[in-house]
């Protein structure tokens, strides 16, 4: 009679190597890694962590609609999602509004430089600071402020609005009497160097 030759057979060991292999495979597109971003903001003029005012953060998702966050009193950010990327824009009535792209990596924080919004800590100044000079104030703030602005105060207790013209505005500003004093900023808008938007509020 012929040999007949032994099939080898395959250890123990190979078969559970597949299944781990499977069972690895199956999780990770079942459950898929999620990636943390975490960002504080800095001052870029000052180089000082932003934690006097919160910023508005607008996570921007492609298959999702935008989530609204704002930083935490460190001045900071954190996100956690499957994507290995971000996308947000930041904003706040005192700094300008940027978009911020970042892909996941090693880093576990990043300091990111915001800019200033000069006109808007300038008009901050002008109603909260002890300035003397009256006069020069209104030009300033005249030099500063669109003739057609639309400018409007939030007033407290949910009582509505009260709109100003730019003049009524500047002079009820800069009087001594300072009946809009501790004026809070919530939003202002720019178009070629002026502001075109003023949204306040006076805090108690």
């Amino acid at each position: 009679m012929p040999h007949l030759k032994k099939k080898a057979s395959i250890p123990n060991w190979f078969w559970v190597f597949i299944l781990s292999f499977a069972v690895i495979a199956i999780v990770y597109i079942i459950i898929p890694i999620k990636n943390t971003f975490s960002f504080c903001f800095i001052d870029q003029d000052r180089n000082q962590p932003i934690t006097h005012i919160p910023i508005d953060v607008i996570v921007l998702n492609d298959s999702e609609s935008p989530f609204y966050a704002k930083s935490d009193s460190t001045g900071c950010f954190f996100w956690t999602t499957k994507d290995n990327y971000i996308r947000f824009v930041v904003q706040s009535p005192y700094h300008k509004t940027d978009t911020i792209y970042r892909i996941a990596q090693s880093e576990t924080q990043e300091h990111v430089q915001i800019k200033t919004d000069d006109y808007a800590l300038m008009l901050h100044y002008y109603a909260n600071g002890k300035v003397e000079d009256w006069k020069n104030r209104r030009k300033e703030l005249s030099m500063m402020i669109a003739d057609n602005a639309t400018i409007f105060q939030v007033l407290p207790h949910g009582l509505g609005i009260e709109m100003y013209a730019k003049d009524t505005f500047i002079n009820t500003l800069t009087t001594p009497t300072q009946r809009l004093k501790n004026i809070e900023i919530i939003e202002s808008r720019r178009l070629n160097g002026l502001i075109v938007k003023l949204k306040f509020r006076v805090k108690s």
